[in-house]
C-alpha cells in the first residue's frame, strides 16, 4: 500500500485536468526553452504565504526561495552549505533575473521566536535558533521598548526584517554591482494574511505603504 499523501495525489488530479490542461503548451515551452522567471521572490515558507497565489503567477514566471522569516544572510562565502545564497547566485548570474523581491508577512512564527524564544520549544543549537539570530540585534532593541504591544512589536521585526534582508543582499557582490549601475530592482513588501493587504516598502525611506490597486 502507497504512504504517499493522497491528498497530494487528489491535488495533482485536479492539476492534470485543470490548469496543465488549460497551460499543456506553456509547459512544454519552459520544458524545452528553459525557464526565464522576471522576478526572484525570497518569501517565508510559511505554508499560508505563497507568493505565487498572492501575484497570480503562472509557471516559469517566478524563482521563488523560501526559508524561515525570509532572510537573507550576509555574503559569507565560507565551506558551510549556503542553500538561501546559493538559490539568490543561481538567479542573479545564472538565470540573469534583474528584479528581487524579498517578501515578509504577518504572523510570521520565525519572527515570533526571534522576538520570544520561549513562544517556541527550540534549543539554542537547533537550527532555527541560529538561523533567526541573524535578528538578534534588532529583535533585542525591539523587546527592550515599552512602548509597544506585542502586536505591534510582531510586526515591526517582520518589517524590519524585509529592510535587514534587502541590506544583506547588497553585500554580494554579484547584486551591489548591477544595483549599483542601475540594472538590478530590489524591492520589498509585507503582505497580511487576515486580511490580504500587501505593503509595498518605499526604497528611499523604508517606510511601508499600501500601493493604489484597484480590487474588484
Amino acid at each position: 500500500m502507497s504512504s504517499f499523501p493522497t491528498r497530494l495525489l487528489e491535488g495533482y488530479q485536479t492539476f492534470m485536468s485543470g490548469s496543465y490542461a488549460a497551460e499543456r503548451e506553456r509547459y512544454r515551452d519552459l520544458a524545452e526553452a528553459g525557464q526565464e522567471p522576471h522576478t526572484l521572490v525570497i518569501a517565508c515558507c510559511d505554508s499560508r504565504a505563497a507568493p505565487e497565489i498572492i501575484f497570480d503567477c503562472g509557471p516559469g514566471e517566478l524563482f521563488v526561495v523560501r526559508n524561515v522569516a525570509n532572510l537573507v544572510p550576509p555574503y559569507e562565502p565560507t565551506g558551510s552549505y549556503h542553500a538561501t545564497s546559493a538559490a539568490l547566485e543561481f538567479a542573479v548570474q545564472a538565470l540573469k533575473i534583474r528584479q528581487i523581491l524579498v517578501m515578509g508577512h504577518g504572523r510570521c512564527g520565525g519572527i515570533k521566536a526571534a522576538l520570544d524564544p520561549n513562544a517556541v520549544p527550540l534549543s539554542p543549537g537547533d537550527f532555527i535558533g541560529q538561523w533567526m539570530g541573524l535578528l538578534k540585534p534588532a529583535a533585542q532593541q525591539i523587546q527592550d521598548s515599552q512602548l509597544m504591544t506585542n502586536g505591534e512589536r510582531q510586526i515591526v521585526l517582520e518589517r524590519i526584517s524585509i529592510r535587514n534582508s534587502i541590506a544583506n543582499l547588497l553585500t554580494f557582490p554579484c547584486v551591489k554591482i548591477l544595483a549599483d549601475r542601475g540594472k538590478m530592482v530590489i524591492s520589498g513588501a509585507w503582505f497580511d494574511i487576515s486580511t490580504g493587504e500587501l505593503w509595498v516598502m518605499d526604497p528611499e525611506t523604508g517606510d511601508f505603504y499600501r500601493p493604489e490597486v484597484p480590487i474588484a
